[in-house]
């Protein structure tokens, strides 16, 4: 099966680039990222997100958001802050979140 991406979005709308290293599949993990991924997909605004991970550990995920208001309402949400804490506290080795403001977007697909 070949893995779905968000296809190109009008822009402009905006994404939350997720960066981490934490150790393969740690206790709690994969529990807490499904429940993440079910409460952001309830955003009004939450565009879609696409996630991939190294063998070695270092994780990627984008989020897109139709305006901040939305990417805010991700932002402060109860229990992703503590998910956030949690993971600070017993998942990751280190991470980045980078803010971006999108003012183009295409895609392509082969049928």
């Amino acid at each position: 099966m070949t893995p779905k991406l968000v296809a190109g979005l009008e822009p402009p709308y905006y994404t939350a680039l997720f960066t981490s290293v934490r150790p393969e599949a740690p206790e709690g993990y994969a529990e807490t990222s499904s429940r993440m991924q079910e409460i952001v997909k309830d955003i009004p605004g939450f565009l879609g997100y696409e996630s991939a991970r190294t063998p070695g550990g270092i994780g990627i995920t984008v989020a897109y958001f139709r305006d901040l208001d939305s990417l805010d309402a991700w932002r402060l949400d109860a229990e992703h802050q503590a998910a956030k804490a949690h993971g600070r506290e017993h998942w990751y080795e280190s991470y980045s979140v980078h803010i971006g403001k999108v003012e183009r977007s295409y895609s392509f697909e082969r049928e």
